[in-house]
Parts: C-alpha cells; sequence; structure tokens
C-alpha cells in the first residue's frame, strides 16, 4: 500500500487544446446528452477527438475489456491531448486496472512525463483512485453526458478548475468536529468500498474522504459503512465531506422501519472526533462541483465549509 501525498497537477488547459473522448465503463445510453456535452467544450474553444469505443457495446460495457483499456492507453500516451474526458460512469472501470500501468513510451508516468486531466466521477472513481497512486491529480467532476444538465455556477467551476483559476469553497452543512486539513480523495462511496484491499487502496493517513452515491438503500450504506468501520481506516482519516447521496431512500414497506441515509451517516461517525460535512454540493442528480484530488484542503466541520488550500 502506497503512501498518498499530495498530487501533482496537469498543465492548465486553454481554449484550442485537443481533448479525447473515451468511454471506460458502461456502454453510452444517450447520444443527445452526449453530443450536448461535447458541445459546451467545443464552444469554449476546445478541439474534440472520439475514441475508437466511445460508443462501442458489449453487454453493458463499452467494449470489450481490450477494447476499454487500449482506447484509455492511446488517449493516455496521446502527447497531442490535453485532457481525457469520460463518456458515463456506470460500471467497468475496475476491470481495466488488473494488469494495468499508467505509462509513456514504456516508462513509468512521474512528475517528468507528459501529463493530462482525467475527468469523470462515480465509476471513474477507480481510474482516478489509480492514478493518485501515481501522484498525479484527476478531476472528479461532470462526465460528457451529465455535463449538460449541471448549473452555470458549477460548468464555470470545471472550467476554472482546468483553466488555472482558484476555486470558491463548497458550503455544506457542519455536523461538528472544528476544522481540520487534509490531502482531499473524493469517491463514489460503492466503488472506493471494492476498492479496499486491492491494490489501488490508498494509505489513508492524512486525508479527508469526499463521498457521493445513488441508489443504495440506507441498510446498504450502513453495511458499506460498517466494512470501512472494521478495516479501521476510518479512525486514520482526517475529515468527511459527504455530498449528495441522491435516490438513497428507504425500501418502501410500510411493513419494515428504516432510518434515512442521513441518519445512517449520523449514527456511523458520531464518535469519530473528526470534521464531518453534509450535503456538499457534488454527486449525482444535481449540481456537481468539480474536485481536484490529491490537493490539500481545510474542513470545517462547524460552518460546513470546504476549501482548497493548494491552488493553481
Amino acid at each position: 500500500m502506497k503512501k498518498f501525498s499530495s498530487c501533482q497537477l496537469a498543465p492548465a488547459l486553454k481554449p484550442g487544446d485537443l481533448l479525447e473522448v473515451v468511454a471506460p465503463s458502461g456502454a453510452l445510453k444517450d447520444s443527445i446528452a452526449l453530443q450536448k456535452g461535447i458541445k459546451i467544450w467545443q464552444n469554449r474553444g476546445y478541439k474534440i477527438k472520439m475514441s475508437v469505443n466511445y460508443n462501442a457495446s458489449f453487454g453493458y460495457l463499452a467494449g470489450t475489456d481490450a477494447q476499454r483499456r487500449l482506447a484509455l492507453k492511446l488517449a493516455w500516451q496521446n502527447p497531442a491531448s490535453k485532457a481525457i474526458l469520460c463518456v458515463r460512469g456506470g460500471y467497468g472501470s475496475t476491470r481495466l486496472l488488473e494488469d494495468w500501468s499508467w505509462e509513456i513510451g514504456g516508462a513509468r508516468v512521474s512528475g517528468k512525463n507528459n501529463i493530462k486531466w482525467l475527468i469523470g466521477f462515480s465509476d471513474i472513481t477507480a481510474l482516478l483512485w489509480s492514478l493518485a497512486q501515481e501522484g498525479i491529480a484527476g478531476i472528479h467532476g461532470p462526465v460528457l453526458t451529465t455535463l449538460a444538465k449541471e448549473p452555470e455556477w458549477s460548468i464555470a467551476r470545471l472550467f476554472d478548475l482546468v483553466e488555472g483559476r482558484n476555486l470558491k469553497p463548497l458550503q455544506g452543512i457542519g455536523w461538528g468536529g472544528a476544522k481540520n486539513t487534509g490531502i482531499l480523495l473524493p469517491a463514489n462511496f460503492t466503488v472506493a468500498t471494492h476498492l479496499l484491499g486491492t491494490p489501488i487502496q490508498p494509505d489513508f493517513d492524512n486525508v479527508i474522504l469526499a463521498l457521493e452515491d445513488v441508489t443504495e438503500f440506507p441498510y446498504r450504506i450502513d453495511r458499506m459503512l460498517t466494512q470501512w468501520r472494521g478495516s479501521g481506516i476510518l479512525k486514520k482519516i482526517k475529515g468527511l465531506a459527504l455530498g449528495r447521496f441522491s435516490r438513497c431512500d428507504p425500501h418502501n414497506s410500510n411493513s419494515i422501519s428504516s432510518w434515512t441515509v442521513a441518519e445512517v451517516w449520523r449514527d456511523r461517525t458520531a464518535d469519530l472526533e473528526i470534521p464531518i460535512v453534509w450535503d456538499l454540493p457534488f454527486g449525482h442528480d444535481g449540481a456537481n462541483a468539480a474536485l481536484r484530488v490529491g490537493q490539500m484542503v481545510e474542513l470545517d466541520g462547524e460552518a460546513g465549509i470546504l476549501k482548497f488550500l493548494q491552488e493553481n
């Protein structure tokens, strides 16, 4: 398990740069939403290149593992492109990481080599965490098929991030725990849970976790949280920045009582003595504020504020 430390930022993008569209996870469901997302980047002045697998289908995946792995490899190794835009999440990116390495010309990626932004969230968590293990900061933010649904401030924040401008703090609801600083590690909670115990799991010392999820019943969130508690990880982290847990309502049954998902988080984290902020504006089904992976942040559990300390 590698020691997790602050990650290197890719060079700031500028209009005219070439960006590549890759589908490393689920098969494309909504081609109209994809085109709308691409148009936002094009209207900003960026050139777009489509990968060979962007609309491929292999069961629920965007092509076979070999096809998706090759598309990602070619995009990452292309010196002409400056960023990788993921089509959507879904499922499948973790499958690509078996026997995978982030290489350029046979050399392991380092701070001196060509690196670029990788942008996505949800299932893309696995790729973002894998890159972070190499010391490279990706962007936990909208995929192309969700970008057009973002509010204007969220789209502007994404461009601020990739083009090298400072980010405004995010406001949530403070659950207490005063202030703490640490390295931000954003993730989809379910995907991150399935990365525990694998080579992709980082050392969580000095980490502030930023978590979101979708379509998980409260008892399932409880079960995953119990796994995290049992592993001892939650005793290591410096804070919890919790985003949107959308469509995570209790099972619709009059015969079964349930906590809400917020009540589950309260119950399972109340003893941690770290800052916890609820309802930050990132995740599915609403504003998905872009977050830099592997950067120093301050989390204020009283005021409910998450802010980056290391700027471009």
